[in-house]
């Protein structure tokens, strides 16, 4: 990241149209007129369809409707948009799935890791192999999901990242959880954190409490966005950052490791 590059970002915090993807996708639209002028755009964890089980019946294949609208939409408007929906991988396997939408009309992904046992996503998806870091404006970005907040070794940093991004449906149930877990991964990283979550109730009565956020590399809170639907913008400040570094440079001394 150069040291005087700022980033800008747009959260994206919305209810959402339970299964119901062409509808989310016109919601949408509305939406990322809004968030004209920013670099990278985020939307919630299974943007187009809430978060559903029904995996076999709301996959869209990797090349499908969802994924062309987000490649489009991130020409439109010049910016990276990412957020997770249900994908059939290749090999047929369904995947809750971060699409990272560049404005050349290119897309990456990101499988979610962990997937969460009490609602059953285990025995409806397939976990992800690896973490992934992209670039925007130089900037380092690792993307997870949600329940991927809970976990701090998969959420450790070994690779320089300057913005830890996270999307969420993550139930108002355990909001205090959400809110104490992303300043603690903001810490511990040394880096920018930001965090988008839906608000509303799904189609299964769960009420989800937003709380949509950004936060500096020292968890002290930039944005918050409680639960008010919108589009929420903050600028992030690259020299900040290097700077902070440079004088509190713990990541030197933190412990080795590898996955398996």
């Amino acid at each position: 990241m150069s040291e005087t590059t700022d980033l800008q970002l747009a959260l994206i915090q919305s209810d959402l149209a339970w299964h119901d993807p062409e509808a989310n996708r016109a919601h949408f639209d509305t939406q990322l007129q809004q968030a004209a002028g920013a670099d990278l755009v985020i939307l919630p964890e299974m943007f187009s369809t809430g978060f559903s089980m029904q995996s076999a019946e709301l996959a869209e294949p990797e090349d499908g409707p969802t994924s062309r609208w987000l490649s489009e939409q991130a020409q439109r408007i010049g910016a990276v948009i990412t957020g997770s929906l249900i994908i059939q991988a290749a090999d047929g396997s369904y995947r809750n799935r971060l699409l990272w939408a560049r404005p050349d009309g290119s897309l990456a992904h990101y499988d979610k890791r962990h997937l969460f046992r009490m609602a059953g996503e285990h025995e409806h998806y397939a976990p992800g192999e690896r973490q992934e870091v992209f670039e925007v404006k130089g900037w380092r970005v690792r993307p997870l999901i949600c329940y991927d907040l809970r976990f701090p070794v998969w959420s450790r940093d070994p690779q320089g990242t300057d913005l830890l991004l996270y999307t969420a449906n993550w139930p108002g149930a355990r909001r205090l959880h959400w809110n104490r877990l992303l300043p603690a991964r903001a810490i511990e990283n040394l880096c920018y954190v930001a965090a988008v979550n839906r608000i509303g109730v799904d189609g299964k009565s769960h009420p989800y409490s937003g709380d949509s956020q950004v936060l500096d590399f020292q968890g002290d809170s930039l944005l918050d966005a409680h639960d008010k639907p919108g589009v929420f913008h903050q600028r992030l400040d690259g020299a900040a950052l290097a700077a902070y570094r440079e004088r509190f440079p713990a990541y030197q001394d933190a412990d080795p490791f590898e996955f398996r």
